[in-house]
């Protein structure tokens, strides 16, 4: 009985315990490995799989960003360049417009002006008619105030008193 003693008292000898616990460990592990660890590897898998999906799919978003905003900054210039081009198109008209309305309205004023002179020359020439008699008439009245008697108006006096006038125009023209 020492000897069963001894032998229980030494803690390194295997006895009976020991396997039965080595086995349920063994169980233990085997249903681990067939039951537990084969759905986490799948869900594990399938997570790296999603992920991976979604930098996949990151990154041809933003491809596609670079690419569209390059097609919005080619419309944009685009459009700019039209702009530029209406712009300066609808500057030109408007240049043209301005300018056909200043020939317009220097002809018109020169016409105007044209028009004038000839006005005033008819309203000069009737004004000197006008001026021409009444000054034949003051002249042979004046005359006959000074000498005392009246005196009987003439072709050859009116002839006179015109080339006189005619003088004294041609003298103003050319003082002037």
């Amino acid at each position: 009985m020492e000897t069963t003693r001894l032998a229980s008292s030494i803690f390194l000898l295997p006895n009976g315990t020991f396997f039965v616990e080595l086995i349920i460990f063994l169980i233990v592990l085997v249903v681990l490995w067939r039951f537990v660890i084969p759905p986490v590897q799948k869900a594990m898998a399938d997570r790296q799989e999603m992920v991976r999906r979604q930098a996949e799919e990151s990154r041809l978003a933003t491809e596609k960003f670079a690419e569209a905003q390059q097609q919005h900054q080619a419309v944009l210039a685009e459009a700019r360049a039209e702009s530029a081009k209406l712009r300066d198109t609808a500057r030109a008209e408007g240049q043209q417009i301005v300018d056909e309305l200043r020939r317009q309205a220097s002809d018109e004023v020169d016409q105007i002006i044209r028009r004038g002179a000839e006005q005033l020359a008819a309203q000069r020439d009737q004004v000197k008619a006008e001026l021409r008699g009444y000054a034949g008439e003051l002249a042979v009245s004046v005359a006959g105030r000074v000498l005392g008697t009246e005196i009987p108006r003439q072709a050859g006096q009116t002839a006179v008193l015109d080339r006189l006038l005619d003088e004294a125009e041609r003298g103003d023209r050319e003082g002037a």
